[in-house]
């Protein structure tokens, strides 16, 4: 089982794992559905979009989620024909919007930091090395 993780991208990035941690997928999934309906593997595509597969999201991991945020009161999920349970469509809540903001301003500062670092690092490394004294 910890194989399987492992293999998984963003799962052990230490930038990404710790985004996770901190709110990240809820935040996102929030944040579209702020936008109008959407269901899992709409917010899966998306994901996986936006950040160009360095965050993936599976179904296992997805749909909990979202029935976790429904249950919360977060998220409101309608299925798209009731008799068939085909696709749950889901909407946010006034209290989802709430924490969708509240979640934005704890992760804002960290997107921030990691966003300043890689610029760092990106024009460290395309810049003549430094002279160490060798």
């Amino acid at each position: 089982m910890k194989h399987a993780a492992a293999s998984e991208p963003g799962i052990q990035d230490p930038l990404v794992g710790d985004l996770r941690r901190a709110g990240l997928l809820p935040l996102l999934v929030l944040h579209f559905a702020s936008g109008g309906r959407c269901y899992g593997s709409m917010l899966i595509e998306r994901i996986g979009a936006l950040t160009s597969g360095a965050i993936a999201v599976n179904p296992n991991t997805m749909y909990p989620l979202l029935k976790g945020l429904e249950a919360k009161g977060l998220l409101r999920g309608e299925w798209e024909n009731p008799d068939r349970h085909s696709r749950r469509f889901y909407t946010i809540t006034p209290t989802g919007e709430e924490e969708r903001i509240r979640l934005l301003h704890t992760l804002g500062p960290r997107l921030e930091r990691i966003q300043e670092s890689i610029s760092d690092i990106r024009a460290e490394i395309t810049s003549p090395p430094p002279d160490l004294g060798r």
